[in-house]
């Protein structure tokens, strides 16, 4: 059985993005289809999405949870 990575709103994580690690925060949990971050997210509660905005450019994305690395807190 997977593991499902828990993240929370205001959790740390970073991604890749054209080649570069980009850091950020989790401003929610996706659970259904919805129009965000300019795009159509086709989520489910089973299959969650979550959007993050970018620590260096303050824009939205999202992501699946395998796309994600919560990072430590220091």
């Amino acid at each position: 059985m997977a593991k499902e990575k828990k993240l929370n709103k205001g959790d740390q994580v970073e991604w890749s993005s054209h080649g570069h690690d980009v850091p950020g925060k989790v401003k929610k949990k996706i659970t259904e289809r919805a129009e965000v971050a300019g795009r159509t997210v086709d989520a489910s509660k089973d299959e969650p999405q979550y959007e993050v905005e970018s620590d260096k450019s303050g824009r939205d994305a999202v992501h699946k949870p395998e796309s994600l690395r919560k990072k430590d807190s220091d």
